[in-house]
């Protein structure tokens, strides 16, 4: 079975978190769980992140978006990853400190930031 743009991300994703030997869950929602959960939940270098992946021109929809806003809200760091941006995750994610984060603006260049997504990312200079 081929897979659809956003495995392919996700697939990236967990390729990354494993080179970092990061603690990560993909949480799947089917009634039990919380709805609209990043597809990734991480726990690296004492860090929390939420990790939402989405393909092509797929937006955050209004319930992850609350979800990412709640992860920031509690301290954790909320990432929205696309195809372009994986490759540059393990270095982000490597390089996520307190003294170095910032609030995202800059939509062209950020990681995490898609076209579209109004939501407030933190994320490494």
């Amino acid at each position: 079975m081929a897979l659809t743009p956003e495995s392919k991300v996700k697939r990236g994703v967990r390729k990354v978190l494993d080179e970092l030997k990061a603690y990560y869950v993909m949480p799947v929602t089917n009634g039990y769980g919380k709805q609209g959960a990043p597809d990734f939940l991480v726990c690296y270098n004492g860090k929390f992140f939420g990790i939402e992946t989405k393909a092509g021109r797929g937006q955050v929809t209004a319930l992850q978006d609350k979800n990412l806003k709640e992860i920031q809200q509690a301290g954790g760091i909320a990432l929205v990853v696309r195809e372009d941006d994986v490759q540059r995750l393990k270095q982000q994610m490597e390089n996520c400190n307190e003294t170095n984060t910032r609030e995202s603006t800059d939509s062209e260049n950020a990681i995490g930031k898609p076209k579209g997504y109004n939501g407030r990312i933190i994320l490494n200079n």
